[in-house]
């Protein structure tokens, strides 16, 4: 009764969200990775945008629309599974391990691992078909570039 209430307190959503391919199921990952730790912080939002525009060759402007529809299907988001195995069903190996670098970059891109982004991402990995082995380098390459967090 209490949750009808706080939906009629909402406004209808007048657009209908797409349905989720590859990209937008990453971006959704990579939306829900940086909010794990209650701040989404412009840093992580800038990344978001420079990962899908890296990893898809979108310029800065379509990134950020797509990075703006993720957080919507994050908002009315199946859970983490779901989108990582819509990864894995329509990917080839060299996609998912770029999937799985680009969760370990926002992870660490803030300097602070928090046990709510650790688990996103190992149940993206899982849901991916990726090893441990796959997501120690990934971590490794991450690391590379943003250093060693503080846990």
């Amino acid at each position: 009764m209490l949750s009808r209430f706080f939906q009629a307190l909402r406004p209808a959503q007048t657009t209908q969200l797409p349905d989720p391919d590859a990209e937008l199921a990453l971006g959704a990952l990579l939306v829900r990775v940086a909010k794990a730790d209650r701040e989404y912080q412009l840093e992580e939002i800038r990344l978001i945008d420079r990962i899908l525009a890296r990893l898809y060759a979108h310029n800065a402007v379509e990134a950020a629309k797509i990075r703006a529809t993720c957080e919507k299907l994050h908002a009315a988001a199946p859970e983490t599974d779901t989108f990582a195995k819509l990864i894995r069903e329509t990917t080839g190996i060299d996609q998912r391990l770029a999937a799985l670098d680009a969760l370990w970059e926002v992870v660490l891109a803030d300097g602070v691992e928090q046990p709510g982004e650790m688990k996103i991402v190992e149940e993206a990995r899982i849901a991916m078909g990726l090893s441990l082995a796959d997501s120690g380098a990934a971590r490794a390459r991450a690391e590379e570039k943003y250093g060693t967090p503080s846990a």
